[in-house]
């Protein structure tokens, strides 16, 4: 267990804390542990390039790190009629998909060789979208702020970027889909 790969498992312990805090409302400490769970991943990933301390591990954790804390987010602040329930089932559908489509390959060919695939640049502005939404509600919730257009303009992004992010994964995953007999 590297240094990378525990601050990863720790990001993924905060999730339950951040959930927590949100159905206890408190907003504010929940944007703070989500904060700090966003800095972690940006921690992890320079510490295990920088050392070269990569792991196969780490490239499963790390992006199952950030869904775990993502989805919980969005089903949380859905549950508590924060963000509309129309985004969540987006977010969440978009995940389901893709992790479906992942066994779906794994159990036709044995072989699990398009995951994990490269993030697309597509995923990382989905994922940076989905972040700065639900770190805008909590900030605002907690701070008491009137963020009114600003949300409306990243909900949006957000559907708009995880619907582009979702076909473009798709996409990607046919063009690798062996040729097989039959199939």
């Amino acid at each position: 267990m590297n240094i990378p790969n525990f601050i990863t498992l720790l990001r993924i312990g905060a999730v339950p804390l951040v959930v927590w805090l949100l159905l206890e409302g408190n907003l504010l400490w929940g944007f703070w542990v989500f904060a700090f769970a966003g800095v972690s991943d940006a921690v992890d990933g320079f510490i295990a390039k920088r050392f070269n301390m990569e792991t196969e591990l780490g490239k499963y954790l790390d992006p199952l790190a950030d869904k775990a804390l993502l989805v919980s987010v969005f089903v949380t602040l859905g549950y508590l009629e924060i963000i509309p329930s129309w985004l969540v089932i987006l977010v969440v559908f978009r995940d389901v998909v893709i992790i479906f489509g992942a066994m779906v390959f794994e159990t036709l060919t044995g072989s699990l060789t398009m995951h994990p695939m490269k993030p697309q640049m597509v995923s990382k502005v989905n994922t940076t979208f989905q972040i700065l939404y639900a770190g805008s509600i909590m900030a605002g919730s907690g701070y008491g702020l009137n963020l009114g257009v600003v949300l409306d303009v990243l909900m949006f992004c957000t559907a708009l970027t995880t619907v582009a992010s979702g076909i473009s994964i798709v996409t990607e995953a046919l063009k690798r889909w062996p040729s097989t007999k039959g199939g």
